[in-house]
């Protein structure tokens, strides 16, 4: 019997950053839960603070198509960030490639919990796989104060402010929280949420690796 092939994923962070380690740590993530999964993890250039305006998506847009493009030679495209920039345009440059990002994702996971979704993100409006999927079902959206970029999750101020954020959301009434970034899955904050406000919170990368598994076994 013949060795089954890995299912080769190409992953595009938005993020920059010249840290190899720190590029691969979705890709890692995905690695570790799903089994039978490769993946290949690119930054696009010159986005250092990620994308967190509809300014910076007009620009990164473009750069995560062609970084896209040199992964033809992939089972699948993951682009990594929770507002699924470019999904769409890779879509139609590359018809036929499986391509799908945190945004979706998620909030299928998030509406097998609940009815009621609460969001944890960066900005304050909720990704536009959110309002296109799930608006009905959407309770509030939450921004933690003095988080503007992904770079602030990782200090111990912005993940203080996510715990109560967090909280603010349960006592909206919200019986899941969708995070609406993933760089808080890049520093692991949604089983440390849900130990401690008690709903079921969804991180984004699990969420596009899940779907990538499926994907692998559909294969």
């Amino acid at each position: 019997m013949s060795e089954k092939k890995p299912f080769k994923v190409g992953l595009i962070r938005v993020l920059t950053s010249e840290d190899q380690d720190f590029v691969d740590m979705h890709g890692r993530l995905i690695m570790e839960n799903f089994p039978g999964i490769e993946v290949e993890s690119r930054c696009i250039p010159d986005q250092w603070e990620g994308i967190h305006s509809h300014e910076l998506e007009r620009i990164a847009v473009p750069k995560i198509v062609a970084l896209a493009e040199e992964f033809r030679d992939k089972d699948m495209i993951l682009v990594s960030c929770a507002d699924d920039p470019g999904v769409a345009e890779i879509r139609q440059a590359l018809p036929g490639m499986p391509v799908t990002g945190g945004g979706e994702t998620t909030v299928a996971v998030a509406s097998k919990y609940s009815e009621k979704i609460g969001v944890l993100g960066i900005v304050d409006y909720a990704p536009k796989a959110y309002v296109r999927m799930a608006k009905e079902k959407l309770v509030c959206v939450e921004k933690p104060e003095g988080v503007n970029s992904t770079l602030d999750l990782m200090t111990p101020e912005g993940k203080a402010s996510c715990l109560e954020c967090a909280k603010k959301i349960k006592a909206k009434g919200a019986g899941v929280i969708a995070l609406g970034c993933t760089g808080l899955a890049t520093i692991g904050v949604a089983k440390w949420l849900e130990a401690e406000v008690g709903i079921p919170v969804i991180d984004p990368v699990l969420a596009e690796g899940l779907f990538a598994y499926y994907e692998s076994i559909r294969r």
